[in-house]
């Protein structure tokens, strides 16, 4: 399922492991090994064993599949005990929840083979019940929380910005557009309501102009197939999603989910896959775009390609991309509920080919172009890849 997809990494943890199994860290070792991902390594729901993490996390730097360390997932919804204080959850105060994502932050840059794996926020910062600035990766001089300036927590802010939230429960026009967007405008559960002014309490962190460039990364999102979702719209969104996160600022991501569960109600179809192992819609779209964009190479000084989108619509974006070869991969695509989009695009060269895909009919090329420097493209609800080749000087 992981290679099919072309996912990258996945998120993990020490949640469930053990020495007996069925999970142990060797699971994780022969997934790296057969895949390729990397794992950014976490606490997970309530944990609260930093050891554990510590030296788990160094078997997976051994071997060259870790990517980074997370925070505890949602203390909100999953509490934790630590050093025998109570935080997070029901409790009135998030001081446990502080002191433990400090200590897991020391514990990693203290340790000389850890230090240079960066380290993850908890998620759902924005519910804290009292002001113990967890909405920082560092706290500030004078910011006047309960825990002392300068206490250093993580090195990436870290959210769960679903697609579909109570704010925003329908589909609609730029739905994961908005959903990836870093100010107040988003209507989900974003940058802003966890890291800007915390949802529950509403306590000040990062002005706008900082959050822009904050360091950031989803540990979840997505949307599962429900009311006016459809097996369709999911497909669309999680691919849309993919691109309008990177292009708006997040260094990770990972969707919630890889493969339907049995064991938690409610969650039954999120995943990419069904519980019988079938590829749903969303699995066979992210395919063929991977495939399309796959490159192992890297471009030692990435190049230009001057373009412009003439009289571009607000639900129409771009990404530019190069492989290795130097070809260019301009990315385009709209999030229109309905109807379609008319675009057209300047090149400042004439390729002498130019190929078009649309991964949502294959990973062949829809149509080709040769010698022209302007082309008019209809876009809907999904990407098109752009391919231009290296224009010789």
């Amino acid at each position: 399922m992981v290679r099919y997809c072309g996912f990258r990494w996945v998120r993990a943890g020490i949640e469930g492991l053990s020495d007996e199994g069925p999970t142990t860290i060797q699971t994780f070792l022969d997934f790296h090994r057969e895949t390729g991902v990397l794992l950014s390594w976490g606490l997970v729901s309530g944990g609260t064993d930093v050891n554990k993490l510590i030296e788990t996390g160094k078997v997976l730097a051994g071997a060259g599949a870790l990517l980074a360390f997370e925070g505890n997932n949602e203390p909100n919804n999953w509490g934790v005990t630590y050093q025998g204080e109570k935080g997070g959850g029901r409790s009135s105060s998030w001081m446990a929840v502080a002191r433990l994502q400090r200590d897991l932050y020391q514990a990693v840059k203290s340790d000389p083979v850890l230090a240079k794996y960066p380290v993850w926020s908890i998620s759902e910062s924005g519910a804290q019940r009292d002001n113990v600035g967890l909405q920082f990766l560092t706290i500030p001089p004078g910011a006047r929380t309960s825990m002392p300036d300068g206490t250093k927590y993580a090195d990436y802010a870290n959210v769960h910005n679903y697609v579909y939230h109570p704010h925003s429960p329908d589909p609609a026009d730029n739905k994961t557009w908005d959903a990836a967007d870093p100010t107040a405008a988003s209507r989900v559960d974003g940058l802003f309501g966890n890291f800007g002014v915390t949802w529950a309490r509403r306590f000040r962190g990062y002005t706008q102009e900082q959050l822009n460039t904050l360091p950031r990364v989803t540990t979840e999102t997505g949307t599962s197939i429900q009311g006016s979702v459809t097996e369709d719209t999911q497909a669309l969104n999680l691919m849309n999603l993919y691109l309008a996160q990177f292009k708006r600022g997040y260094a990770y991501t990972s969707v919630y989910l890889l493969r339907d569960r049995a064991d938690e109600d409610g969650n039954q179809s999120f995943g990419f896959y069904r519980a019988d192992y079938s590829p749903r819609k969303a699995a066979i779209y992210l395919h063929n775009l991977t495939t399309i964009l796959a490159d192992k190479g890297t471009v030692a000084k990435p190049g230009e390609l001057d373009f412009t989108i003439v009289d571009q619509p607000k639900t129409v974006h771009e990404l530019l991309l190069q492989r290795s070869d130097g070809t260019f991969q301009l990315i385009l695509w709209a999030e229109r509920l309905r109807g379609q989009e008319r675009v057209a695009v300047h090149l400042g060269v004439t390729p002498t080919l130019i190929r078009i895909y649309d991964p949502t009919t294959g990973v062949e090329p829809v149509g080709t172009l040769a010698n022209v420097s302007f082309l008019e493209l209809t876009l809907s609800d999904h990407p098109v890849v752009i391919a231009v080749p290296p224009i010789s000087q």
